[in-house]
């Protein structure tokens, strides 16, 4: 396993469907921000990378699974971790929430690297990133 990121977070209330549950989406989103902060966290800014190195990174497959709804103003954790960087960078996803930390969604996500502006996809991830997410 590679790095591992966490980090806290609050329910907000335009985060809620008519349910009053957080709306499916909104958990990628958690997902976003726990990756952001992964990347943040190893010292690679994807935005500056792409104008620098000229390589983006997108999220070419994703996955979710939703165990216990998040409900207004719970308070949860959502952590981010490494599981692959060699030819692709997959990351797990936890969102637990409450003292106990009780398991309310997992997922996972997969990235590529591609060559900008050309579009044109790479079959390894940069040594750098790689080095970075390995930890």
């Amino acid at each position: 396993m590679g790095t591992r990121f966490e980090t806290n977070m609050t329910v907000a209330f335009h985060d809620l469907d008519p349910l009053q549950i957080v709306w499916h989406g909104n958990y990628l989103k958690y997902f976003d921000i726990a990756r952001f902060g992964l990347f943040a966290s190893v010292g690679v800014d994807l935005y500056a990378y792409m104008l620098e190195k000229h390589y983006v990174f997108p999220v070419t497959r994703s996955s979710l699974k939703h165990i216990v709804p998040l409900r207004a103003f719970d308070q949860f954790t959502c952590s981010a971790t490494v599981t692959e960087c060699q030819y692709k960078i997959v990351l797990n996803f936890e969102i637990r929430k409450g003292p106990d930390m009780l398991l309310c969604a997992r997922g996972s996500s997969e990235q590529l690297a591609v060559r900008f502006p050309e579009m044109e996809m790479e079959f390894q991830i940069p040594d750098d990133i790689r080095r970075a997410l390995e930890g």
